[in-house]
């Protein structure tokens, strides 16, 4: 059982379809590819005539490069990117290999990114163009507020980018009402499929002005939509045809639950019940409960003797796997409460971590 922010325990069910070989050529799989679209635009209630879904070969990481090869090389455009983890200082990174002029905002890895400072960096620096943001940063577990955030910068006519890599389908975002430009997640996350492309949620508006930007062939985002859209859902290049047939079981089964908010849910009582049990079993938690998001819960070190690989070890052979811990300034490790599990599983894992507490098995 994979307690991971992605890739993570999928359903048997999901597992399944991808027992038989597939080809990417016939009109089957084209009306799939299209119906998958269909559904995130549904998911992220993003109407249809002003958003369009593109799907994109490979990790959530490259669709975040793939969004920001949309933006202009040159200087009429710079980026602004909130970081307050591993995954916006990636996005610092990915904009400094390609060559997109950015400026970085930096918060504390346990602080959630603060809107007033953001308004008062941009109103310094009025050549912002662009603005990104990591919705849930799994660095920690911490939920920025988007909800302030976007709208924010939508005001000041500022093209907004959300990696919403390890929250989409598993915390409720309203992409109408945010009215962000860019929303990036991928195929193994929170919906539940496994590993293999990301998807970004477009506005239509914004996405037509950027042919020509992307230096990168396989990465360039314009072009992949046009692909989609002019050949009736024929990817590009090759795809990952099994990942695909699963991610539409995975969309089925999430339909089944009952959607995002029956799925949040879930998570959120996952989550409830391992910081509760945890924290009565001895541990800490980094974050606060309100800054908690319910994808992952990272804990400090019991003690200065506590061995994580000796505790990883033990866990995992009796199945369960756990992340070890991001933040930069302390030894901690990490929890995932998402994918197909349950309260009873975040059970039999605190059963199991009480008893490594109480009398440590070395491998």
């Amino acid at each position: 059982m994979l307690l991971t922010p992605g890739p993570l325990t999928t359903s048997e069910s999901v597992k399944a379809v991808m027992m038989v070989d597939h080809g990417t050529w016939d009109d089957e799989y084209k009306k799939m590819t299209q119906h998958i679209r269909r559904q995130l635009l549904e998911l992220a209630s993003a109407e249809a005539s002003d958003f369009s879904a593109v799907l994109l070969q490979g990790s959530g990481t490259y669709g975040v490069e793939a969004t920001l090869e949309t933006i202009p090389k040159d200087s009429s455009a710079t980026l602004l990117i909130a970081i307050n983890g591993a995954y916006g200082q990636r996005m610092s990174e990915i904009a400094d290999r390609i060559g997109v002029k950015h400026l970085d905002l930096i918060f504390d890895e346990t602080e959630p990114v603060d809107l007033d400072k953001v308004s008062d960096f941009v109103t310094v620096h009025p050549e912002i163009t662009h603005f990104a943001v990591v919705h849930g940063e799994t660095t920690t577990g911490i939920l920025n507020p988007i909800e302030t955030l976007i709208p924010a910068m939508v005001d000041r006519n500022i093209v907004t980018i959300v990696d919403a890599m390890s929250t989409f389908g598993g915390i409720p975002i309203n992409v109408n009402q945010l009215n962000v430009d860019y929303l990036i997640s991928s195929s193994n996350k929170c919906v539940q499929g496994v590993p293999g492309f990301s998807f970004v949620i477009a506005n239509v508006h914004q996405l037509t002005q950027t042919a020509g930007n992307a230096r990168s062939l396989s990465l360039d985002l314009y072009d992949q939509w046009r692909c989609f859209e002019d050949h009736d859902g024929k990817w590009r290049f090759t795809s990952p045809t099994h990942v695909v047939y699963a991610f539409e079981q995975a969309l089925l089964e999430l339909k089944q639950e009952g959607g995002v908010a029956k799925r949040y849910q879930r998570y959120s009582e996952n989550e409830a019940r391992l910081r509760q049990r945890m924290v009565a079993a001895g541990f800490t938690t980094i974050l606060t409960p309100t800054v908690q998001s319910p994808v992952i819960t990272s804990f400090k070190y019991p003690s200065e003797s506590f061995r994580f690989r000796d505790f990883y070890l033990y866990l995992k052979e009796r199945g369960f796997i756990i992340y070890p811990g991001k933040v930069s300034k302390m030894n901690s490790f990490r929890i995932g409460n998402i994918g197909e599990i349950y309260p009873t599983d975040i059970d039999r894992l605190v059963d199991l971590i009480q008893a490594y507490v109480s009398e440590p098995v070395q491998s």
